[in-house]
């Protein structure tokens, strides 16, 4: 079966909402606090459902926020596919984690592929950013909660939608 349509609806249309987020204009004051909203996602989706959301849906949407962010392609794609590499590791213990546990997981997830960007940007010559660069690992742990509240209310219904 093709990998792409064994992904769920409600992961699919959460993934578009997630990537629209992240191209949503702010206002300069607040735009560096701006979650990893598709990370946020994929960690949920990942743990639901580890044997349809994986590694490569991670990897194919880091390729479209490559393209939306006009960044070099493979940078987002590469982050994301070694997170959901982590997550697929850590998922069963992660299910039975408090939703605040779960939200220093996620930190700890931000952290990394927001130290392997810079690492990224680093060697292709591009300057570190400021302070303000690690501050999607903030706000992404707070929003956790809400985010995982809002995509298990959506998977129920999708499941009960099934039966």
């Amino acid at each position: 079966m093709n990998p792409v349509l064994a992904v769920p609806l409600p992961v699919l249309l959460s993934l578009l909402a997630a990537l629209a987020l992240t191209i949503v204009p702010l206002p300069d004051a607040i735009a560096p606090l701006r979650p990893e909203w598709v990370l946020l996602v994929l960690v949920y989706w990942g743990m639901a459902f580890p044997r349809r959301v994986g590694i490569l849906v991670a990897f194919v949407t880091g390729l479209f926020l490559d393209v939306l962010h006009h960044h070099l392609l493979g940078q987002n794609a590469l982050t994301l596919a070694l997170a959901m590499f982590v997550v697929l590791q850590i998922y069963p213990r992660m299910r039975v984690f408090p939703v605040w546990q779960q939200a220093v997981v996620v930190a700890s997830l931000v952290a990394f592929t927001r130290l392997l960007q810079i690492w990224i940007q680093g060697a292709i010559g591009l300057p570190p950013g400021s302070i303000w660069y690690w501050s999607p690992v903030i706000t992404s742990a707070l929003l956790w909660p809400v985010v995982y509240h809002i995509l298990r209310e959506a998977r129920r219904r999708w499941l009960l939608h099934l039966t």
